[in-house]
């Protein structure tokens, strides 16, 4: 089973509200983590990037959101398409041009 289906979005949703209503009892987020990591069953750095992901896409910490990321990859496989066409396009284009030459050469 790979590790980002192992917690449920539920899970993930209940431990960053866990960290996020209990930041303030700890001298810092990363001592937040360290408490409530094993009661979730995660690994402190895994619950980290989960709080962080969620301070990224509700706006609170600078970077790119998740559905900013989503729709990048996307584009990018849409570009990637794009091109590998455009070469099929280009390589056909020759093709014919030169069976074209071809045939007024031999007339």
């Amino acid at each position: 089973m790979s590790n980002q289906n192992k917690f449920s979005p539920e899970v993930r949703e209940r431990a960053v509200r866990l960290v996020q209503e209990h930041r303030d009892e700890y001298p810092s987020l990363w001592a937040a983590a360290q408490s409530i990591a094993p009661k979730i069953g995660c690994s402190v750095h895994t619950l980290l990037r989960w709080v962080q992901r969620t301070e990224v896409d509700s706006g609170v910490r600078p970077g790119v959101t998740t559905a900013e990321s989503e729709r990048l990859k996307v584009l990018e496989r849409e570009n990637k398409e794009l091109r590998r066409a455009n070469e099929i396009l280009k390589s056909a284009s020759a093709f014919f041009a030169q069976a074209a030459l071809d045939r007024e050469l031999k007339k």
